[in-house]
């Protein structure tokens, strides 16, 4: 199957499969990488959400933002649902009841808290079984849905709900799980980290992802204004910073080979990523200036473990170049 054609002009006329009058908070992310998801899986998809922003913010009863078949799962067990879901098809095919030639894509949308966190033993059983879906984290660092606590997603340092700034703690103590090595560990044909300011990037990834006979796992960014204390309209230039920074970095392991798709031109400080964002602006007083090397430590630890896992050059797409073309700029 050839590439789908990724020009602007004529995704602009595809049916917005996830329609407008949701409840999301103005500036979230989710809804731009769900419907660049969902722009490349088309129609015939079942898209299957864990209880969170996305879940309760598109269905409000009686209504619902999705014009895709739908079904909502419990925080802990979206990747259980799915794996269902897509069993059932296969006895469908087996029994005559589906034809091979209307392919149905499976698609999951869960929270870095319902992925992260409560639903990994589910997305872990479901990967080591083999079931053919695409696995899509929104992650916006910490449980947003039900009032900004900690996740294992949140990075160090982080204010929290649940890890307060005050006299006897300074915001969240222990580094972020890195959740994409650990999916990539089961063996799963494909994983990858994203941004949807590198939208090119991302809907290749989706499209390789869903083209391929297995579990998949995408990890995006999804910056939230309120969680994050923002400005509603900075969520794609925080994607931006992040991956400058290096604070998220933009590969994939594909069959295995880990590549990096994006390279920075200059890696810039992390200090430029967390002073924009409320959370971390205790971070930035002089008290706490050993925490600020903590966190610049380790995103230099984790850059330098993904170069080397990607090999010296990062790749054929690790070149200064590849930002420009994968953004579409």
């Amino acid at each position: 199957m050839s590439p789908m054609k990724l020009n602007l002009k004529e995704l602009s006329r595809q049916e917005d499969l996830l329609a407008p009058g949701h409840r999301l908070c103005p500036g979230c992310i989710e809804p731009v990488a769900v419907r660049q998801v969902l722009q490349v899986a088309g129609p015939n998809t079942v898209v299957a959400t864990a209880t969170g922003c996305l879940e309760v913010s598109t269905t409000a009863y009686p209504y619902t933002s999705w014009r895709v078949p739908w079904v909502h799962s419990l925080f802990e067990n979206a990747a259980a649902t799915i794996s269902g879901v897509e069993a059932a098809y296969k006895t469908f095919l087996r029994t005559g009841r589906w034809k091979e030639d209307q392919p149905i894509n499976f698609v999951v949308f869960g929270g870095d808290g319902g992925t992260y966190d409560i639903g990994l033993q589910a997305l872990s059983g479901a990967i080591e079984r083999g079931h053919r879906f695409l696995y899509v984290c929104l992650n916006n660092e910490a449980y947003m849905n039900t009032g900004i606590q900690r996740s294992s997603a949140s990075p160090l340092g982080t204010w929290t709900t649940t890890t307060p700034v005050g006299t006897r703690m300074t915001g969240k103590p222990q580094p972020r799980k890195d959740l994409t090595r650990i999916v990539a560990a089961h063996g799963v044909p494909y994983a990858a980290q994203a941004s949807p300011h590198l939208w090119k990037d991302f809907m290749r990834k989706v499209e390789k992802a869903l083209g391929t006979d297995g579990p998949t796992f995408i990890n995006v960014l999804a910056p939230c204004p309120r969680g994050w204390r923002t400005p509603d309209d900075l969520g794609i230039q925080l994607g931006r910073v992040a991956t400058e920074t290096c604070v998220w970095p933009i590969y994939e392991v594909d069959q295995g080979v880990w590549k990096l798709n994006h390279r920075p031109r200059e890696k810039r400080p992390v200090v430029e990523w967390l002073k924009v964002q409320g959370r971390f602006l205790h971070l930035l007083r002089p008290e706490n200036r050993h925490l600020l090397e903590l966190c610049q430590a380790e995103v230099d630890r984790s850059w330098t473990s993904l170069q080397a896992a990607c090999g010296a050059s990062g790749g054929a797409q690790g070149t200064p170049e590849a930002p420009r073309a994968a953004e579409g700029a």
